[in-house]
C-alpha cells in the first residue's frame, strides 16, 4: 500500500507542474484571473461529483464535522490556484514555481511561529542550501530578481505558503474517507472560496465560451482534479516527510513545460538553482539522521 501511495502523490504532484501550460495560454487568450479560476473550479467540481457518485451513500457515513475539515482543507488549492495562476500574470512561469517552492521553509517558520516547534539543525542547513538555490534560480546576482514585479513575487510566495498548508492538510482530515469522494468535498470547498474572491467578477463571466472552458478543463483536470484526487489517496498511507519529496517533482514538471512548450528560457545558472532546491527538500525530510549519534560507550570503571 505504501508503493501505491508514494506512487500516486508523485503522478498528483508532477500533475500540477503542467498547470503553467493552460494558464499562460488562458492569459494569452485575454480571460481574466477570476474567470480562469471560476472556470477551473466549476470543471473540478462537475468532474469529481460525477466520479463520486458511485461513492453517493457514503456521504452520510461521513461526520458534518468531517466534511467541513476536508473542504477547509481543500480551501488551500483554491488559495494556491489564486495565488500561483496570480504571480504568472506579471512572471515567467519557470518563477512562479521556483517561488511557490518556497513551501519549504515557510513550513518550517509556521511551526516555528505558531507551533513552538523548534528548527533541528538540518532544518536550518536545508534553509540555506533553499536560499542559495533561490538566488541561483531567481539570478539575482545578475540583477533579474530585481527586475520583477513586486507584485509577482508576493504572490509567488503566498502560493508557496498556501501549497504548505494543502500538502499537510491533504492527508490529515479524515483520511480513513474514500478518496474521490474526499477530492469532492476538497474542492468544494476551493469551489466556494473562489466565488468569495471573485465575486465581482461572475456578472461578467462568459458562460457560453468555449474556449474559455476548454483552457478551464485542462487546469481543472492538471491542477484542481489530479492533484487533490491522487494525494488524497496516497498521502494518508505513506509518511509526510515521503509525501514531501515526491511533491518536489513538481519543480523540474512545470520547468520542462515552460522551456518546451511555452519558449521560456532557463539558464544553466537556474538549472543549477533549482536542482539546490529539490536538494534541499530530501536534506530537509531526511537529514536528520546526519546528526544523529550513536550513545557512547560507557568507560569501563
Amino acid at each position: 500500500m505504501k508503493k501505491k501511495g508514494a506512487l500516486l502523490v508523485f503522478i498528483g504532484a508532477a500533475s500540477f507542474g503542467f498547470t503553467p501550460i493552460f494558464v499562460k495560454s488562458g492569459f494569452a487568450a485575454g480571460y481574466t484571473l477570476g474567470h480562469l479560476n471560476i472556470a477551473q473550479m466549476t470543471a473540478a467540481l462537475v468532474l469529481l461529483w460525477l466520479l463520486s457518485f458511485p461513492h453517493w451513500k457514503d456521504i452520510r457515513h461521513m461526520k458534518r464535522s468531517d466534511r467541513f475539515k476536508v473542504m477547509a482543507s481543500g480551501s488551500t488549492v483554491g488559495l494556491t490556484s489564486i495565488f500561483y495562476y496570480g504571480a504568472m500574470q506579471y512572471i515567467p512561469a519557470s518563477m512562479a514555481i521556483v517561488l511557490l517552492f518556497q513551501f519549504v521553509w515557510i513550513g518550517m517558520l509556521i511551526e516555528w511561529i505558531f507551533l513552538n516547534k523548534s528548527p533541528e539543525k538540518i532544518h536550518f542547513v536545508s534553509l540555506a542550501i533553499t536560499l542559495t538555490g533561490v538566488i541561483l534560480a531567481s539570478e539575482v546576482l545578475s540583477g533579474g530578481m530585481m527586475e520583477l514585479p513586486a507584485a509577482g513575487v508576493i504572490l509567488g510566495l503566498l502560493s508557496g505558503l498556501s501549497y504548505a498548508a494543502f500538502i499537510y492538510t491533504s492527508g490529515q482530515a479524515a483520511p480513513d474517507t474514500n478518496p474521490v469522494l474526499r477530492s469532492s468535498w476538497m474542492i468544494t470547498g476551493s469551489f466556494l472560496l473562489v466565488l468569495l474572491v471573485f465575486s465581482r467578477d461572475i456578472p461578467t463571466f462568459p458562460v457560453f465560451d468555449g474556449e474559455l472552458w476548454l483552457i478551464s478543463i485542462g487546469i481543472a483536470m492538471v491542477g484542481a482534479v489530479i492533484p487533490p484526487l491522487f494525494f488524497a489517496g496516497g498521502a494518508p498511507h505513506i509518511p509526510a516527510r515521503l509525501a514531501n519529496i515526491l511533491s518536489s517533482v513538481e519543480l523540474p514538471v512545470a520547468i520542462v513545460s515552460a522551456m518546451v512548450v511555452l519558449k521560456e528560457q532557463v539558464t544553466l545558472l537556474q538549472w543549477a538553482g533549482i536542482c539546490l532546491i529539490l536538494f534541499s527538500i530530501v536534506v530537509n525530510e531526511t537529514g536528520d539522521r546526519w546528526f544523529r549519534r550513536s550513545p557512547k560507550k560507557k568507560a569501563a570503571s
